[in-house]
């Protein structure tokens, strides 16, 4: 059985697995504690200075663990560390890169929109599912999305709920470099690009890009409480039941 890798820091660059601690290519309420509980660490480490978000072998990763979903007696644990998860990245003063390298669904596409840049290898795919599933997207997408690829491309990528090609994803915005070797090497290399700026510069001057985090923060705890309505919701659940036997 394969197991979460653990952080890595080279140099001045922080490496995290995004994935569940058993190895799966999922987010649950501990991975999302683990997610939120490095990135409170990484930005008080001085030694830190850039963080590089990966996935698994050949898979980013596929969103949230359904099991928790459709287990109400999860729901109070899943929305607090979710929302401290999202709420820390969206806070988070350091720059954050992400190489893609195959599947980015779900949360796991959402994450991505908190980066600085996203470089992904041919063959990357990307897709957001919520309105599919009865659910509304997370991580302050709702104004990040219409941000980053126009209100038009937001439109069509959420409620469509399309899955884009890394090509179509770099023509909207959302991946900002495409590489035909690894994804990880070239992300690496920009993290040490970054690494070696003046660090009160390049933080000061990321600041200034990203602006009020507050209002994401605000918009965050709004769509989680849209969730946790849809997760009380019958249809919603029996939706969500259908969509697990299905991809048992």
């Amino acid at each position: 059985m394969s197991f979460h890798p653990e952080p890595e820091l080279h140099g001045h660059t922080l490496v995290v697995t995004v994935s569940s601690h058993d190895g799966r290519p999922v987010l649950d309420r501990h991975a999302y504690a683990s997610l939120a509980g490095t990135f409170h660490e990484a930005a008080v480490n001085d030694d830190v200075r850039v963080v590089v978000l990966r996935g698994l072998a050949g898979c980013f990763c596929l969103g949230g663990d359904f099991s928790e979903f459709l287990d109400a007696t999860k729901h109070r644990e899943l929305i607090a560390a979710v929302t401290d998860m999202f709420r820390t990245l969206a806070t988070f003063p350091k720059p954050v890169l992400a190489c893609v390298d195959g599947d980015a669904v779900g949360v796991g596409c959402t994450i991505l929109f908190h980066c600085d840049m996203v470089i992904a290898s041919r063959g990357s795919t990307f897709r957001v599912p919520f309105v599919d599933f009865g659910l509304v997207p997370d991580a302050a997408t709702s104004i990040l999305a219409p941000q980053k690829l126009g209100y038009a491309g937001a439109f069509r990528f959420f409620c469509l709920g399309d899955t884009l090609g890394v090509d179509d994803a770099k023509a909207l915005g959302l991946v900002g470099e495409i590489v035909e070797g690894s994804a990880e090497e070239t992300a690496l290399a920009r993290a040490r690009q970054l690494a070696k700026k003046p660090v009160a510069a390049l933080l000061q001057t990321r600041g200034l890009l990203k602006g009020d985090t507050g209002v994401l923060c605000d918009r965050i705890d709004h769509e989680i409480s849209l969730f946790q309505q849809a997760l009380q919701d019958d249809a919603t659940l029996k939706r969500l039941q259908r969509i697990a036997r299905l991809a048992a």
